[in-house]
């Protein structure tokens, strides 16, 4: 996996030891309760590892994973992931993590995005990248419509958290958008 360098982080492969950064943030609810049903459930040491190995294992056609890091130091800010790469109809889905709060709203999720878009579009070939975000996640959502992708449906009460029901937006952006937004 090649190593895609911004200014201030770098992409780089996932590493084994990784592991500690992944655990501390993987059962933080103020974390995880922007992300997906996957972590609606405390995470095990085991389970971390299965995904970490899932991750270092190569040849898995269907996702392409990176740790944002330190440019300088390749210390683990966070993840971004395309996952469900459908080659045929060459689009994929993108899940982003900024692991530690204090890193939240300084910039690193935009620019880790701004990275995994062009290797996307200009190395992978894709069309188009996909990804659903909580209505509540209003941070997430500017972020992603700073990035150049735009709201494509609302699936009304579709997640329930804290007793009550909330939408989930599916965004995307198209290849001819990120290369008119350049």
């Amino acid at each position: 996996m090649p190593k895609v360098y911004g200014k201030r982080i770098v992409l780089r492969e996932y590493r084994r030891d990784d592991f500690v950064h992944i655990r501390q943030w993987v059962n933080n609810a103020n974390i995880t309760d922007m992300l997906s049903d996957i972590f609606l459930f405390p995470h095990t040491d085991k389970n971390v590892e299965g995904f970490l190995d899932m991750m270092l294992t190569p040849g898995n056609k269907e996702i392409c994973g990176f740790v944002i890091a330190d440019k300088d130091t390749e210390a683990y800010i966070g993840q971004i992931d395309l996952f469900q790469i459908d080659w045929k109809n060459r689009k994929a889905v993108m899940g982003i993590i900024i692991a530690k709060e204090e890193n939240h709203s300084k910039g690193y999720g935009k620019e880790a995005i701004g990275l995994l878009l062009e290797y996307a579009f200009n190395r992978l070939g894709l069309n188009k990248i996909e990804l659903t975000v909580r209505a509540y996640n209003e941070r997430g959502i500017r972020c992603y419509e700073q990035c150049g992708f735009k709201v494509e449906g609302v699936l009304r009460e579709d997640f329930f958290i804290h007793g009550k029901y909330t939408d989930t937006i599916k965004m995307a952006i198209l290849q001819s958008e990120w290369f008119h937004k350049e």
